[in-house]
Formats: structure tokens, C-alpha cells, sequence
């Protein structure tokens, strides 16, 4: 098998705090993170040499962001340090179908960069080890190590630190995002600047889930949220709120906000009112894993 083409979940941050900062600049967090029915499409060719990187992405979602398709992009460096690491002397072609809105705080670069490395570990029968291919992803990007792993965590440290929790999946969710978008260090800037901000219960809404408790989305919350302020952020839960959500919060850094319904047919209705304000809105899932081999 030369090629190989995997379907790569986003994720969410049902409750995400920011608790330090390190000498080195990097920001420590308390997190739990998810997995969402919302995907990329990775496909990785093996070739004789080289590694090159093409995108298809939405004109809603180019409009907002640039994705780079060169040496920048996260699928790149994966590619560039699992060759690296492995020492196979070889290259490859990946092609990146986006269904992932950027600068959303849903990781879309990250899982990107996770689906390939998660590829060629197959296509290259390397077989290395979750805890090795986690190493790598490392370098990549403090999300990366999540999406290898998928499904429910609680995320600490500077995102290396993952503990797994109960299976959150079949949660329905809408997530929406408006024309704008987040700079994540812009974000940290000003949760820098922030005084005697209310933290989210990150521990408590880990106990709710591990304990099947029903009533896990009282705990869910973002610290950024506080230190952003988007007027369309606000609007999106404003919405969400009104059509029903049990509870509507933003997720990572921003811009993308979550809402948590009890049906199908509420989040639906919710959608029709988003898109009719140019917004992106998409229904989908909690789900339980990173990949979906297509």
C-alpha cells in the first residue's frame, strides 16, 4: 500500500483554563478537550523524494484565513520529521480537503499534522509506538499528541499531559463561526492582561463526565472568553441560548463557538438562523476518535 486517505476529526474545549506561564513563553492550560464530527480529509502518497503539500479549502473558509500549502504547513513538518526520525529514505504527496474552519480554536492544523504522522506510520509499516509518534507530534504543535489519542481527555501542562476520561461521544453540538477569526497569541496576550479572572471548574466537569452525572455542561467554560470579547461570539451564544442550547460556550483561543442541544431538530433550527447571518454552522457529534480510514 503506497496511499492512504484518512478522514481527521476537529476538536473542542468543553471547559479550558489557562493556569501559568513558563520561562520559555509557552502558557500552561487545564482542559477538556473533544473530538468532533467535523473533518478534514488527509490523503499521503509515498514518492521517491521530496514532500509536497496541496489544499482544497472552502472559499467561506479562505475568505477568513490563508492556509498555507508549503514547507509552513503542519502536515509538512509532520511528514519532514517522521522521515527524520524513521531515517526512510523516501518522500511524499499530501493532499488536504478542509472541512475545518481556521483560526477557530478547533485544531484543524494540529489534527492535520496527527492524521499524516498516523499514515505514514502505517503506509511505512515503521510501527512506532503511541508514545513515540506522541514525541513527535510534540514538536509539531502542543495539540497534536491530543488528536493521536481522540476522544475525551483532560489536557494539561503545555497540551502534553493527556489523561483520558469517559466516553463523551454522541453528544449533539452545533458549531458556528463568524467571518472573523482569533490570533492565539493575540489571545494569550491579553489573558496576560486579565485581573482576577473567574476560572472555569475544569476538575469538576472531568468528575461529572467520569461519573455519567448528565449535568457535565454547568461546568463547561472558557477563560478566553473573558479575554477576547467578540461581538460575534457573543451573538452566536445569544442565538444558541434562545434556540435551546443547554449550553453555548467558545472553544481554544476562538473564534468557533459550541452549543450543546438536547435534539436534533433544535440545533438544526439554530443553524438555518446562523447561516442566514453568513455565519458558518455545522450539526454534528461528539465523537470518540481522531481518524476515520476512508
Amino acid at each position: 500500500m503506497t496511499e492512504m486517505t484518512v478522514k481527521n476529526a476537529a476538536k473542542i474545549n468543553l471547559a479550558l483554563d489557562v493556569t501559568g506561564r513558563l520561562p520559555d513563553g509557552y502558557h500552561t492550560i487545564e482542559s477538556v478537550f473533544q473530538t468532533v464530527g467535523i473533518y478534514d480529509e488527509v490523503t499521503v502518497k509515498l514518492t521517491d523524494a521530496g514532500i509536497t503539500v496541496s489544499c482544497s479549502v472552502p472559499e467561506q473558509f479562505s475568505a477568513s484565513d490563508e492556509i498555507p500549502c508549503g514547507e509552513s504547513n503542519t502536515a509538512y513538518k509532520a511528514a519532514k520529521l517522521f522521515f527524520e526520525k524513521t531515517g526512510i529514505n523516501q518522500g511524499c504527496s499530501i493532499h488536504i480537503k478542509k472541512g475545518v474552519p481556521s483560526q477557530a480554536g478547533m485544531g484543524g492544523g494540529s489534527s492535520d499534522a496527527a492524521a499524516v504522522l498516523y499514515i505514514l506510520n502505517k503506509l511505512c509499516n515503521t510501527g512506532l509506538s503511541p508514545a513515540e509518534l506522541n514525541e513527535t507530534g510534540k514538536k509539531i504543535g502542543a495539540d497534536v499528541p491530543f488528536f493521536l489519542i481522540g476522544g475525551t481527555a483532560c489536557v494539561s501542562g503545555i497540551g502534553e499531559k493527556i489523561i483520558p476520561a469517559a466516553d463523551y461521544s454522541g453528544r449533539i453540538l452545533l458549531i458556528a463561526k463568524g467571518s472573523g477569526g482569533v490570533s492565539t497569541a493575540e489571545a494569550y496576550r491579553k489573558i496576560d492582561s486579565l485581573e482576577a479572572p473567574e476560572h472555569p471548574p475544569v476538575q469538576q466537569l472531568v468528575q461529572a463526565i467520569n461519573s455519567g452525572s448528565g449535568d457535565e455542561y454547568r461546568f463547561f467554560g472558557n477563560l478566553f472568553e473573558s479575554a477576547v470579547k467578540l461581538e460575534s461570539v457573543d451573538f452566536i451564544k445569544k442565538t444558541m441560548a434562545d434556540c435551546g442550547a443547554l449550553s453555548a460556550v467558545m472553544t481554544g483561543s476562538g473564534s468557533a463557538v459550541f452549543g450543546l442541544f438536547s435534539n436534533t431538530a433544535d440545533a438544526e433550527k439554530c443553524a438555518v438562523i446562523l447561516k442566514a447571518a453568513d455565519c458558518f454552522a455545522q450539526v454534528c457529534t461528539t465523537v470518540d476518535s481522531a481518524f476515520i480510514e476512508i
